[in-house]
Formats: structure tokens, sequence, C-alpha cells
């Protein structure tokens, strides 16, 4: 039986298979098997573009056939690990999860300063550089109204925004290598992502603490889970909107 959840509401956004497919960056073909094959389903990043683009819930339009048992199974094993403080992940692990980058290496953070000062993060951004990987910052616009809340919850105020300054600086010498982009968000980040290939860290925040003393997930991608997933199209939606700078600098002309 075909999607017809999906046909409608396509129908009913007024816009044609090719205007979706071009807008996903998909063939109109793919988009078409989408609502004609049921059971071969758009990958989440699609799935949310997709729900957003027709202003539906994703559940709406592709109702999940899994029980909770099934769900809660496999999320599991996408958990490798739950560290308790973000300052007692081994140093290397950050590293280690960057070396194997084959197709994703994202930063997406307010300031992430502590990771701009390591040596070693720096030879693995301009060996991944040198290797045509896409390497993508997000940081935190120092002037957005996000900053200055994040800045007040964990008790530093406009050191907040120092630090993203600071962090930007100490990156400076990465700004002129191929296939490294750097955009700054002015997003509520509930997570700081750190995501290479099919894992990620994500380190929690939480009200009146530094993101040092937080939790941090260690996630890995497996087949019909859910959580890497989620973690992973936050940081798509969070790209998408965020503006690209080309300095260290480049903002301070700009609104957030």
């Amino acid at each position: 039986m075909a999607n017809e959840r999906l046909r409608g509401a396509i129908v009913e956004s007024n816009l044609k298979l090719e205007q979706v497919a071009e807008r996903l960056g998909v063939s109109p073909k793919t988009v078409e098997r989408w609502i004609s094959e049921p059971k071969r389903k758009p990958y989440r990043r699609f799935q949310y573009a997709l729900a957003s683009m027709l202003r539906r819930e994703v559940s709406y339009l592709w109702p999940d056939e899994r029980t909770a048992e099934e769900v809660t199974s496999t999320s599991g094993s996408e958990v490798l690990m739950l560290y308790p403080h973000r300052s007692v992940v081994p140093p290397d692990t950050w590293t280690k999860l960057y070396a194997d980058a084959t197709t994703h290496f994202d930063v997406l953070v307010y300031s992430g300063f502590w990771l701009t000062e390591d040596p070693r993060f720096h030879r693995l951004v301009r060996e991944k550089s040198a290797a045509g990987v896409p390497v993508r910052f997000m940081l935190g616009h120092p002037d957005s109204a996000a900053v200055a809340v994040r800045g007040e919850d964990e008790g530093i105020g406009s050191a907040m925004a120092g630090k993203i300054r600071n962090a930007l600086l100490n990156y400076a010498p990465l700004f002129r290598l191929p296939g490294v982009e750097f955009r700054l968000h002015s997003t509520t980040l509930y997570n700081s992502i750190y995501r290479a290939d099919n894992e990620l860290l994500a380190n929690g925040h939480v009200y009146g603490v530094g993101a040092y003393m937080a939790p941090v997930l260690h996630l890995q991608r497996v087949p019909g889970g859910e959580l890497f997933d989620t973690y992973a199209e936050s940081v798509e939606r969070v790209w998408e909107d965020a503006r690209r700078i080309t300095s260290p600098t480049d903002y301070e002309d700009a609104n957030p």
C-alpha cells in the first residue's frame, strides 16, 4: 500500500515531486518511491526535512510499526559508554573518534575552547582536510542571545562570548584549509555534539554546571536505532541555519 499520508501532504502543500526532490537534493524518482514503496523509507535526515517542509510530524508521515520494546532494545545497542562528566572521558577518545572519519567530521558547540588548545586535534583537522574529508565547525555567535543565556546559566556571564572569540582565533590557521568550513549559529544548544561518521559524543548542557562537569554519551549508529540519528539530525538542522564565516573576525559587522 502506498504512503497516502505523504502523497496527500505533498499535494496539500501545492508542491510538485520535482520541487520536493530539488529541495532535498535527491531525484524525483526517489521521492516517488518513498510514496509508492512504503518499505523504502527515507533516511532520518530526509524524514525530518520532509516533515518540516510539509508541516507535519514525522510520526504522522511514517507511523512506526515497531513496538516500544523493539525500539528500546535496538537503541540500547547504540550506547557505547556513558561518562558522568566530560572531565573523566579518556583524553584520546576525542582524537580516536576523529581519526577514523572518512565522510563526516562535525563539531557543534558554543565554544569548545578546550579542544582548540589540543595540537593533536589541529593535526587531525589538517590530515582530514588533505584527505578530502569535509570538516564542519559550528560555534555559537558571540553576540547572540543564546550565547548570553548560556553564559549566565554556567555562571560565567560574558566570558562565554569571550571563549568563543578566543576559540575562533585559535582556529585561525584552519580557515585556509580546503574542505574546512566554519559557521556561527544562534541556537539554544542542549548538547555539544562531536560526530565522526557513525559515532558521536554528546556532551549534555546542564543548568548551573560547566560542560566539563556534565555527562557525555558515546553513541554508534546501528540499523534500526534512533538515538544516533536524533543527535545527527540536530547537527544538520543547526548547520542549515548557521551563517558561514571566512575568518575568525568575519562576524563582527553582522547581526547574529
